[in-house]
């Protein structure tokens, strides 16, 4: 009996992105019809335990502008929608969707939000560790970096934060009442 991987998708206008999670995947199997259908099939593991996936998808699509990748984890398509439309869900039956699919959200951008998007916000970054690159010259905590040399900014030294706290804490020392006003520099 065939498992199903975890499916993630999103959409734009014109396109959808599917990922099938699936580490150490072989055998794969893959099949894309105009109608909208949508095929997997692949074993992954030491035990080659197969995976299979059958979508009938919302609406048609472009099987020759579409496109897929194999990783090391997991299945990238790129399916071209055959209108420039949104749909209002992936799979074409009604009701709640399968529990291995899911919405993927480091590529979801809302229809009002399509046009302004940041430039890079579809790219797929995979397994790159950001925290080994060096993104400039100063250390952890340099975040004064754009204050010039020799110039002070106003912010408060943990020291003068120590002193004004305990300032603050210090019961003062009662002053006699006066009868004329206080007068404030």
């Amino acid at each position: 009996m065939s498992r199903h991987p975890a499916v993630k998708w999103a959409q734009r206008s014109d396109k959808l992105f599917i990922t099938v999670e699936l580490p150490d995947v072989k055998y794969v199997k893959q099949k894309l019809e105009p109608e909208g259908k949508f095929s997997f099939s692949a074993t992954a593991g030491a035990d080659n335990v197969p995976y299979e996936v059958d979508i009938d998808l919302f609406d048609k699509i472009d099987v020759d502008e579409s496109k897929s990748s194999i990783t090391s984890r997991n299945i990238c398509y790129l399916i071209k929608k055959a209108e420039d439309k949104w749909w209002s869900r992936l799979v074409k039956q009604e009701g709640k969707p399968p529990k291995f699919l899911k919405v993927d959200w480091d590529k979801w951008v809302d229809e009002d939000e399509q046009d302004s998007a940041p430039a890079g916000a579809d790219m797929d970054f995979g397994d790159i560790d950001f925290s080994q690159l060096n993104m400039g010259g100063g250390g952890p905590g340099d975040f004064d970096a754009d204050v010039p040399e020799g110039e002070d900014d106003d912010s408060d030294t943990e020291e003068e934060i120590e002193e004004e706290n305990h300032a603050h804490s210090e019961p003062q020392a009662a002053s006699p009442a006066s009868t004329e006003p206080e007068t404030k520099a």
